[in-house]
């Protein structure tokens, strides 16, 4: 009797895991717009600064190859990819190696250092959330021209669109704009500019859509080093706090947008968890969570995280940050794999 039941618990969580398979199968792309955090090589190409296209970055992902990705590995638009048993890796649309049969699981028009706000990308010389939509509507065109309009009906009408956006506006352009805004008003300003660009994306015809929260930059190292205490290097409480300014403007603004347009519009929160993670680095197997593996783990970015810098650790896994602004892949893992369930088990 005993081995009968055992084996019927078999059976039936091959069957459970089979029917979970065949959901995941039903979503055929990922098409992802935002900034570093998602960009598999974007700003290859760009005449920017914010490029990662050098070792050390990539030497943990396949072949040790640095592709763009800002960190030591994969990036969330992979591994979120490689969860819906799309594709191993995001191509990034600006590859030059891109061939037209790549279009068809998904791609990336995300660009390292961009944000809601136009000054922020046209500050960073990078791709500005406006024109990752002309670029998408490049793409559109190229799938119906090649594989038909129902190829392409189906992508918009079933494939999982992703925005992540707002890291880079929050920690550098606002300083800008602080004489237009408070921390405040300007969280409103990005938070209605990004239900504006969901409204776009919408009206291009995509229906299932997810938008991401700001993160606590506050606590990414560069922040830390720069604008924290010296002697702390606490998170920097000014920038969380309009973080959650922003997330609590986004979250409602989104759920009424759900309401009023056909498809699913969802929020992501991703601060909550990240704040925990480095808040208590222990809990998730990490060791360090204040500083960056890159160099010295306190002001390396782009091209200061460079193959000439003596003091890069050996062992990235057991670090939050790979540089000094980005995770590390295992940490992009963690995240994804937290929140995986929670909310991509609404567009299945």
């Amino acid at each position: 009797m005993k081995l009968y039941m055992l084996w019927l618990v078999l059976v039936l969580a091959v069957q459970a895991d089979a029917a979970k398979q065949r959901k995941k199968a039903k979503i055929p792309a990922l098409i992802v717009f935002g900034d570093s955090i998602m960009d598999t090589g974007n700003n290859n190409n760009l005449s920017t600064f914010l490029k990662s296209n050098f070792p050390p970055y990539g030497k943990d992902f396949p072949g040790g190859l640095a592709t763009g990705r800002f960190s030591d590995g994969k990036v969330p638009s992979d591994l979120i990819a490689e969860k819906l048993g799309l594709a191993k890796t995001l191509p990034a649309y600006l590859s030059p190696n891109l061939k037209p049969r790549n279009l068809l699981k998904g791609i990336t028009f995300a660009s390292g250092g961009t944000g809601y706000d136009p000054l922020t990308a046209e500050t960073m010389s990078v791709i500005s959330v406006g024109d990752q939509l002309i670029y998408f509507k490049e793409y559109i065109s190229t799938i119906k021209r090649r594989y038909g309009k129902r190829k392409a009906r189906h992508i918009l009408n079933s494939g999982i669109f992703l925005v992540v956006s707002s890291s880079n506006d929050l920690a550098h352009t606002y300083i800008a704009q602080s004489h237009k805004y408070n921390p405040a008003s300007y969280a409103s300003f990005l938070a209605k500019s990004a239900v504006k660009f969901v409204r776009k994306l919408h009206k291009l015809g995509a229906r299932k859509i997810g938008v991401f929260s700001a993160l606590p930059v506050g606590c990414v190292p560069l922040q830390r080093s720069v604008r924290g205490s010296v002697l702390t290097r606490e998170c920097v409480k000014p920038l969380n706090n309009m973080a959650k300014k922003f997330n609590a403007r986004l979250s409602p603004a989104l759920k009424s947008l759900d309401r009023e347009l056909d498809g699913i519009i969802f929020y992501v929160d991703v601060y909550e968890t990240f704040l925990d993670m480095i808040q208590n680095p222990k809990k998730y197997g990490f060791e360090v969570a204040d500083r960056a593996c890159c160099g010295t783990g306190f002001l390396e970015i782009s091209y200061m995280c460079n193959s000439y810098n003596p003091f890069t650790c050996s062992n990235s896994s057991a670090y939050i940050f790979w540089d000094s602004y980005h995770p590390t892949e295992r940490a992009y893992k963690v995240m994804v794999d937290k929140l995986f369930d929670k909310y991509f088990s609404k567009v299945f």
